[in-house]
């Protein structure tokens, strides 16, 4: 082989030059990925920090092609060109800059949107997914705007054409798309989340699923409730799940033949009734009214539990206290009467006529 001949020919040697500063540039950048990756991989262990953890996810996933062009474009920056293959070399930088920054970025969030789901905590799974779709999208789409733009390409009319079809589109779903945010709108402000206990209207269950446009409710009964996300947020919804205490407030009434003493008396054991019992906190106990057949009073507690069950079997052992209390003081509750007054003139005679076997008895006697 001429050697000489060779290294005087300018193209053979400049390719000579590229694929010698192209492979090392290539296994260069391929070492420095993967020992950072590494590096990243052992400092997430070491100090439990999501962030290293997600910059090594990045790296290791850096594209081999991409890392390649760059090695070539490293490799074209060393041998002399012509004006028209610079101007090319530049755009191809920026084309493949942009394209990598583009999928570290859409790694970034796939990560991101993983994590959510992994951390234990309940959250709406499909407001993570529409979040997560929302801004790849973004993502790719200002990455092909900026590479149309380097590339020369009046991208004015692009943008304008598009924001004009999106405003048709949502003219045209305009109640999915209010379905769609108010789905976002869920799993960002969480007024509740699947599992809770929720009472809106005349309906109460549990929340069983979020989706994109419905969410759907197990109610008491058994069935199954589907409601619209939109029409589901325009209502007040009573959230029973998040209640840390209840404030329970409930009367009854003794019987007017109670003298005041005892009367005075029914608060005082109430209390003690109340305070003898865990989980609840005594509030207030007073005889509030005179009511028409009894002497009412009102008795307030704070339960310290949100278990429906449990406070039910808190509020049956007050009840059964009050009536042993009651008992053992010979006060009677009151229960429904009516006093009639006859005033002037005599009774009728009231003649009771005898039943059929009463009437058989009395002929046979």
């Amino acid at each position: 082989m001429n050697w000489d001949a060779f290294w005087n020919h300018p193209l053979l040697f400049d390719l000579a030059v590229l694929f010698t500063v192209t492979t090392a540039s290539y296994l260069v950048l391929s070492v420095a990925l993967r020992i950072a990756s590494q590096r990243l991989d052992s400092l997430s262990q070491r100090r439990r920090a999501k962030s290293y953890f997600f910059a090594a996810q990045l790296l290791r996933n850096t594209s081999r092609l991409l890392v390649l062009a760059f090695s070539l474009l490293i490799g074209l920056k060393v041998v002399e060109l012509s004006p028209r293959w610079q101007d090319a070399m530049s755009h191809g930088w920026f084309i493949a800059l942009a394209f990598q920054i583009a999928l570290w970025l859409d790694m970034a969030v796939r990560l991101w949107t993983e994590s959510l789901t992994r951390d234990g905590k309940a959250r709406n799974p499909v407001t993570t997914t529409i979040i997560g779709i929302m801004i790849r999208i973004v993502v790719w789409t200002m990455m092909l705007l900026s590479i149309l733009a380097n590339l020369g390409v009046d991208i004015t009319a692009m943008v304008a054409s598009l924001g004009v079809g999106g405003i048709a589109i949502a003219l045209a779903v305009q109640t999915l798309l209010s379905d769609i945010f108010a789905s976002l709108s869920i799993g960002i402000d969480k007024p509740f989340e699947i599992g809770d206990f929720v009472v809106f209207g005349d309906e109460a269950g549990n929340i069983e699923h979020i989706g994109l446009k419905t969410t759907r409710i197990r109610s008491l009964s058994g069935e199954q409730i589907v409601c619209a996300n939109a029409d589901l947020l325009s209502q007040t919804l009573h959230n029973y799940k998040r209640m840390q205490t209840r404030r329970i407030v409930f009367r009854f009434g003794v019987s007017y033949r109670t003298s005041s003493k005892d009367v005075r008396e029914v608060g005082q054991m109430v209390r003690r009734v109340v305070e003898a019992i865990d989980k609840t906190r005594f509030d207030r106990a007073h005889f509030s009214a005179f009511a028409d057949s009894q002497l009412t009073f009102e008795v307030v507690h704070i339960v310290q539990t949100a278990d429906y069950n449990e406070y039910m079997d808190i509020q049956q052992e007050i009840n059964l206290g009050i009536m042993q209390g009651l008992e053992s003081m010979n006060v009677e509750f009151a229960f429904p009467t009516r006093s009639l007054e006859f005033i002037g003139g005599t009774f009728p005679d009231i003649k009771f006529e005898s039943s059929p076997q009463e009437a058989a008895t009395e002929a046979s006697g």
